[in-house]
């Protein structure tokens, strides 16, 4: 089998092989944003229970802890 555009065909296991290249990167760049998103949510939780400790020694007013709460959940 030969093909008109000089190119000539392609070696057999090239096409499955490329394949196999393209979704080992698509899993690794989906196992990379995924750990990333997995470190923001813990800072997220951190940063709630420090507001949380402030509140209960009394550096901020009850105003500034509802203003600064409703900030970090949304």
């Amino acid at each position: 089998m030969w093909w008109w555009n000089g190119y000539g065909p392609m070696p057999w296991g090239f096409g499955p092989l490329m394949m196999l290249v393209v979704m080992l990167l698509c899993m690794g760049m989906m196992w990379f944003m995924m750990r990333g998103m997995h470190g923001r949510r813990s800072q997220g939780g951190n940063a709630l229970s420090i507001l949380q400790e402030r509140f209960a020694r009394g550096e901020i007013s009850e105003d500034e802890y509802w203003k600064q709460k409703h900030i970090l959940e949304s």
